[in-house]
């Protein structure tokens, strides 16, 4: 996901000296003597929620603040870096390609269902790197679609290859993280293999997404031009789009809809972590165990348009319960993306 620019200010923790003292419910541990703020790094498009329905419920909770600093992914990383010998925010609410750089840095802290009970509930697919940082609620993506064109929607990833959608298709660049899912879905179609075999097969990627060309209107990397031309009826679909921007649009009545291929959904590197040497390290571990929650990610649906990872927790409105869910290796993106993005510049060109 593409954070927005931050619109929060920087508020630094303020430290207390009462004790919280409240025993909590499937809480891993009780809060004692520990600050009653705690400050979350996250991105701005979050704010909405992690200043409302999520803070109050937390907030009534545990009797302690939580302070939303909204920005970018790397923005939250900066700040870590720059305030390694004495942290300032205890969770981190980041982009898993840029959870790679902060474990590579020792930023932070390993999660444990010892220290996070929901953990365990957590599909195991959204936990990385041995438990470094865990997703929790991911926008998922399908196929958006405009429903005037396409009333009957489309079945399957496969069939916009199919002629028909001649110059009428909007992709998203690799330069966005949406776009790599178009990637790996061809590398499945190409092979045959299974989505986890294919992400690594990138050269039957490429070999099949060429073939698209000829469907492809044109290529974005923002998002809000691509969506006008979708809504206006130009473009007929947007493969591997965001359900996190299609279905807001869906409920403002906007001639679009998210579509759920046969082949499955891909869900989006959104990931939480406790920040190593964080203030109120107790507070710290109960929020990130809040937000891995079954009632709180289904709570928060409604909000988010997102897919639970924990196994609990029902899949949004119109997602079937057998629908396969797909999540991206973000380590190998990470190490290899560079090299796709200037291939895709050369060979993807219309």
């Amino acid at each position: 996901m593409t954070d927005r620019r931050p619109t929060f200010s920087r508020r630094h923790l303020l430290a207390g000296t009462g004790a919280v003292g409240l025993a909590m419910l499937g809480a891993p541990a009780i809060v004692r003597a520990q600050a009653k703020e705690i400050v979350v790094g996250g991105a701005a498009s979050m704010a909405s929620w992690m200043n409302g329905t999520f803070a109050k419920a937390f907030e009534d909770k545990y009797k302690a603040k939580v302070t939303f600093e909204g920005t970018r992914s790397l923005v939250n990383l900066e700040k870590m870096q720059k305030n390694k010998d004495k942290q300032y925010l205890s969770v981190v609410l980041m982009d898993d390609p840029v959870m790679i750089l902060a474990v590579q840095e020792g930023l932070l802290e390993k999660l444990t269902p010892a220290i996070v009970p929901n953990l365990a509930k957590t599909r195991p697919a959204a936990i990385h790197m041995d438990g470094m940082w865990a997703n929790y609620l991911q926008p998922w993506q399908g196929i958006a679609t405009n429903t005037k064109a396409l009333p009957n929607g489309v079945a399957s990833w496969a069939e916009t290859y199919d002629p028909k959608f001649k110059g009428r298709l909007v992709l998203p660049s690799l330069q966005n993280t949406e776009g790599l899912a178009n990637l790996v879905m061809a590398a499945h179609l190409e092979t045959g293999k299974p989505m986890d075999k294919a992400q690594f097969d990138i050269e039957a990627g490429f070999k099949k997404i060429k073939t698209l060309k000829p469907n492809i209107l044109t290529i974005y990397t923002q998002i809000p031009q691509a969506f006008n031309l979708l809504e206006q009826g130009e473009a007929w679909a947007i493969p591997s789009a965001f359900s996190s921007v299609v279905v807001p649009r869906e409920k403002e009545k906007a001639p679009i809809k998210m579509i759920v291929p046969k082949e499955g959904i891909f869900v989006g590197p959104a990931g939480i972590a406790l920040v190593k040497g964080g203030p109120a390290p107790e507070l710290a571990r109960a929020l990130v165990n809040e937000l891995l929650s079954a009632d709180m990610q289904a709570k928060l649906q409604g909000e988010t348009y997102a897919f639970p990872s924990n196994v609990d927790a029902p899949p949004p409105p119109g997602i079937p319960a057998d629908t396969k869910v797909f999540s991206l290796d973000w380590q190998f993106v990470a190490k290899e993306r560079g090299e796709w993005v200037k291939r895709w510049d050369r060979e993807m060109a219309i």
